[in-house]
């Protein structure tokens, strides 16, 4: 059925057979090629957004197109159209096909198989709603976070939702298609108490419909919000110095997704660019310390039935037991590198070319108790909420603000602090884990990747995690 649902889409209305994309596929294999793919993409998305009571913006979007790319040897030859038609295929493809160098015989496995089963629902989010409904989502949502403490003077909220149909035709003959449904609630709140003011926020969502965004699921994004804001409100500054540090479970997942998943992905390791490459088989991490990077968990922002190149998402092993297992790769690293495909080739739209990223990336759980972790910590930082951070990939160091943090004063989370900083280098940091807690959580579906100028939906996750001898930069 999503095959059917692509091929209405996005061949039929313009009279693309299959006579028509193979004629397209002998103009780009007029040099040979190792690769050769056609992306169409069909995107409806749509923004929302209150403030002061009020929504005060809206956006409202359709986007369509194909990309037409050829690989050779480590060149790559990509031209797109934001008009889908056998004469801009044609153009394109003459374009691309000017790429040089012969090709290499190698081929990568690839997925000739059927589609595999869908890991949501085909659904169009941006439909699943009257317009009035949407608006009357953002005023509930703004109405409980104020019904939570008078000290909440601002609520800004956002919804947003997308509808995107992708085909994959690729030269070796796969046909692949998906449709992608997505949806996001975001709530930041401001409360302000004795000439001080402090901002918290919250939010989620997934691959499904505004259906979604239950009251139980609203009350819960803005009981996040506003105890994130209130807690700040009572922090005092952050100390400095080198310590222990916990961190809790979910989403700070996303300083493992920076300082060590990016240093995962295929083409960082195989430019020699990332602090893993040539570390396979190698411990980089503690003992216990697992990391995964999987596709495949129905329903999640990060997940993807077909990855950007047809071939299916699947789970990968990053890191087992603290020692380096594989690479995220796409079909042109993976094929220079003589590596399996792991499903993770992914791209922002048409007009990008496809590069190796995460799905959802996290930690598997581990066997002690969260508040066994804390008790065994005489003074540390509780670390349970990140804002945002940076990292470098050739090293790995990275630097994170914590939105939110405790003190841990004698086995006892007491004071909140603000102004909390982490430094450190991702690889050396794995190597300090000393205890991993058992309740690994996932992030609620906010998580957005940076890379090369193309933004993609991802997703974070961890249990509680111990790490020693972190530098932390206070305000104290």
């Amino acid at each position: 059925m999503i095959l059917e649902t692509a091929t209405s889409t996005l061949l039929a209305p313009f009279d693309l057979e299959n006579r028509s994309l193979e004629r397209v596929f002998g103009t780009l294999r007029a040099h040979k090629v190792d690769y050769a793919d056609l992306y169409f993409q069909y995107s409806r998305y749509e923004g929302w957004n209150l403030e002061e009571g009020i929504v005060k913006s809206g956006s409202f979007n359709i986007e369509q197109g194909v990309g037409v790319r050829a690989i050779s040897g480590d060149k790559t030859a990509f031209a797109y159209s934001d008009e889908i038609s056998y004469d801009a295929l044609e153009d394109a493809a003459k374009a691309t096909r000017a790429i040089a160098g012969a090709g290499q015989s190698r081929r990568i496995k690839s997925n000739r198989g059927g589609l595999p089963a869908p890991l949501y629902r085909a659904i169009d989010p941006v439909a699943s709603l009257e317009s009035a409904s949407k608006v009357a989502l953002l005023e509930k949502l703004e109405n409980k976070c104020r019904a939570l403490d008078p000290r909440v003077t601002q609520v800004m909220a956002s919804l947003g939702g997308e509808y995107e149909v992708v085909l994959i035709a690729r030269a070796d003959g796969a046909l692949a298609a998906d449709v992608r449904p997505l949806v996001r609630v975001s709530v930041q709140v401001i409360a302000e108490a004795n000439g001080r003011r402090e901002s918290g926020s919250s939010g989620g969502g997934g691959r499904t419909d505004y259906a979604y965004f239950t009251d139980a699921v609203l009350d819960e994004y803005a009981r996040q919000a506003v105890s994130q804001a209130l807690v700040n409100l009572e922090a005092r500054p952050a100390p400095a110095g080198t310590m222990t540090v916990v961190l809790g479970p979910g989403w700070p997942g996303v300083l493992l997704h920076e300082a060590v998943g990016h240093g995962l992905e295929g083409d960082f390791n195989r430019k020699g660019s990332s602090a893993f490459c040539g570390r396979l088989g190698q411990r980089v991490a503690a003992p216990g310390v697992t990391v995964v990077d999987d596709g495949t968990l129905p329903g999640r922002r990060g997940s993807l039935t077909v990855d950007d190149e047809g071939n299916p998402t699947r789970r990968n092993v990053l890191i087992e037991d603290g020692v380096l297992r594989g690479y995220m790769q796409d079909s042109l690293n993976a094929r220079l590198m003589k590596m399996p495909l792991t499903g993770n080739a992914r791209r922002e739209s048409f007009a990008h070319l496809t590069l190796p990223r995460m799905t959802n990336t996290y930690m598997l759980a581990g066997p002690h108790d969260p508040q066994e972790i804390i008790a065994s910590v005489k003074r540390g930082l509780y670390a349970t909420n990140f804002g945002g951070g940076q990292v470098d990939i050739t090293n790995g160091k990275f630097v994170f603000s914590a939105a939110e943090a405790y003190l841990i004063e004698n086995g006892k989370v007491t004071t909140p602090v603000k102004g909390a900083t982490l430094i450190g280098n991702g690889p050396d940091a794995l190597t300090r884990v000393t205890m991993i807690g058992n309740d690994m959580k996932l992030d609620s579906g906010i998580g957005v990747c940076g890379k090369e100028g193309q933004s993609v939906p991802v997703g974070v996750g961890q249990p509680t995690l111990k790490i020693e001898g972190l530098t932390v930069g206070g305000t104290a």
